[in-house]
């Protein structure tokens, strides 16, 4: 009896290739690059399993070409890039992989903070360049992150680990989000305020929020306005979540000092974004799960996901739980 077809954008790491070994026919759109769209539109109609690996807008017709499929196994914990009203009309169950990147995503937003704090891309620069020629009082000085207020949107499991990250650096926390929770406050020293007020009182705020019609544009000009002229915003959360164009202003206007960005509105980033030309803006590509253990944790837990699926069972991280009326 022939293997269930399963196509996958790019090679996930062997902890999750393993668990695939004989139990799907597997397609490789690409090993490394980006798959082919053609490609993809053209195989659609065959697979039964799908393990995405990067954004592909997954929206009505995405589904009503891919007649046979009966799971989509995504290699993230994001899925604001599938339609999952269409999913599940379709009868094919979304799933993600939530947890295992938690640690790195929370170790990059405390780099993001500690390189624009102390002006990291500036300051590499300038001894690149040769300017480093002497010891000067005012050379090269940042800010502390010993002492000043740390301001979590979204106290979720992320926003946690930040908050546990920053304590070791003497940071006092504030936290915002859609409920109160209040059986974290006393353990990580956490104090909750409405975001307008957590804006205000923050030295540094880190995004960490899921992105949903409420957090979509959630910082704009207003919200940042609101923010201290000293103080740092870092988005690991979804570049969704805030206006570019207003943080631009922000960052080049001294409305605020600067920014450390993982995540952005558009991936990859175009060339001519001004973003890019701003010294007091730290820029990764999206590195937010780029660690060793966080990277396998992912590609166990989505094989894991597509196998119980593929073989009649629910499978452990169901985004849409009502597909399962529907098959």
């Amino acid at each position: 009896m022939p293997l269930p077809k399963v196509f996958m954008t790019q090679k996930i790491q062997e902890a999750g290739m393993s668990i695939l070994k004989d139990k799907v026919d597997i397609t490789l759109w690409s090993d490394e690059g980006r798959p082919d769209p053609r490609t993809v539109k053209r195989d659609l109609p065959h697979a039964e399993g799908l393990i995405m690996t990067m954004g592909i807008p997954m929206d009505r017709e995405f589904f009503k070409r891919a007649a046979k499929l009966r799971v989509a196994s995504l290699y993230s914990v994001g899925y604001d890039n599938v339609d999952i009203a269409a999913a599940t009309e379709s009868g094919v169950m979304v799933t993600n992989t939530p947890g295992v990147l938690t640690d790195a995503t929370a170790d990059t937003a405390l780099m993001l903070m500690l390189m624009a704090a102390r002006k990291a891309r500036e300051n590499e620069r300038i001894m690149r360049e040769g300017g480093w020629t002497h010891w000067s009082p005012n050379q090269f000085v940042g800010k502390d992150l010993f002492g000043s207020v740390l301001g979590i949107v979204g106290f979720g499991e992320i926003g946690r680990a930040v908050a546990k990250r920053a304590l070791g650096f003497g940071m006092k926390i504030i936290y915002t989000g859609r409920t109160r929770k209040p059986e974290y406050e006393e353990k990580l020293c956490a104090e909750y305020l409405p975001l307008d007020e957590l804006l205000r009182r923050s030295d540094f705020v880190s995004l960490n929020c899921a992105l949903t019609k409420e957090t979509t544009g959630l910082i704009g000009e207003r919200e940042l306005r609101m923010m201290k002229k000293d103080a740092v915003l870092i988005n690991t959360a979804r570049g969704a979540v805030v206006d570019q164009r207003a943080l631009y202003s922000a960052c080049s206007e001294g409305w605020i000092w600067g920014a450390g960005l993982d995540v952005y509105e558009k991936e990859p980033v175009p060339m001519d974004e001004p973003l890019l030309g701003l010294e007091n803006v730290v820029m990764m590509p999206h590195i937010g799960s780029a660690a060793v253990s966080s990277r396998e944790g992912m590609a166990r837990l989505a094989a894991q996901n597509l196998v119980e699926a593929i073989e009649g069972r629910i499978p452990p991280n169901l985004v849409n739980p009502d597909v399962l009326k529907r098959i």
